[in-house]
């Protein structure tokens, strides 16, 4: 591996690309594979063995394109598999988590609420996340089953989802939250919605640029920030049909991409 060597991103979806875009934002020179498991999206409900197969191919797709460092930008892949995955390769792996600690740091009422997968929220990692500040703070969250499907449609059902949010928002409105974590990277598309509903007094958290300048530090650590002054390129990949997933992936990137078959 080396300083130009690319930088491999994997989600179940198009969730990861609120983080790839940090990354791009914070890291412009660098290249950037990305990989949509669009196939199997969502993780949630299919179980941590499942979720680690899939993510070792993902791993087994970087190491042949000699990328030098992988990001995990899905919380449930993260907290089913980045451990396992650490043990298996050597490559630097970034993982992440629902954003505890900032909104730990920015409560006033004490209450902060969690939207997150099913998988995530059932997670061993994510208990002991919430162990560490549960003694501090009241930390309530709330499972958002249909949230990833309806992000994943070429055309989203508008209608659907803001029902869906107000179903999952209003108890912990109720519960007097002040802060409302991010836990699912695919929440990122809908933070406009959720910002509406819960109204100027409630903070919004997720971990994107987190995760972005860890991967900088990271990479500066190891020297392998790349160092010519060009853009990199950012290819983008699904396991779904790539005909209808350069339609998803471009609605959500902002821009008219193409998507290859991985």
């Amino acid at each position: 591996m080396s300083s130009s060597s690319k930088i491999g991103v994997f989600d179940s979806g198009v969730g990861g690309l609120s983080i790839l875009e940090r990354i791009h934002q914070l890291l412009p020179r660098e290249s950037l594979l990305y990989v949509a498991d669009s196939a199997f999206a969502p993780y949630g409900p299919k179980g941590d063995e499942f979720i680690i197969q899939r993510s070792r191919h993902m791993m087994e797709f970087f190491l042949s394109q000699q990328v030098k460092a992988v990001v995990v930008a899905c919380n449930t892949a993260t907290a089913a598999a980045v451990a396992q995955l650490r043990q298996e390769y050597t490559l630097p792996i970034i993982g992440m988590e629902p954003a505890l600690k900032p909104a730990a740091s920015a409560t006033t009422t004490g209450v902060i609420g969690v939207l997150a997968t099913e998988g995530t929220l059932a997670s061993d990692k994510f208990v002991d996340l919430r162990s560490r500040f549960e003694g501090d703070i009241e930390i309530i969250t709330m499972p958002c089953p249909g949230l990833v499907e309806h992000i994943e449609q070429v055309v989203p059902d508008e209608e659907a989802i803001a029902q869906l949010l107000e179903n999952y928002m209003s108890p912990l409105l109720k519960k007097n939250v002040d802060t409302i974590v991010l836990g699912c990277t695919h929440y990122s598309f809908l933070a406009e919605q959720i910002k509406k509903i819960a109204g100027d007094d409630i903070a919004i958290v997720d971990t994107d640029d987190a995760v972005a300048r860890r991967l900088h530090s990271v990479l500066a650590q190891a020297d392998l920030l790349k160092e010519s002054d060009a853009s990199g390129e950012i290819v983008f990949y699904s396991s779904g049909n790539p005909g209808t997933q350069k339609e998803v992936i471009s609605r959500c990137w902002g821009e008219k991409v193409e998507v290859l078959f991985f």
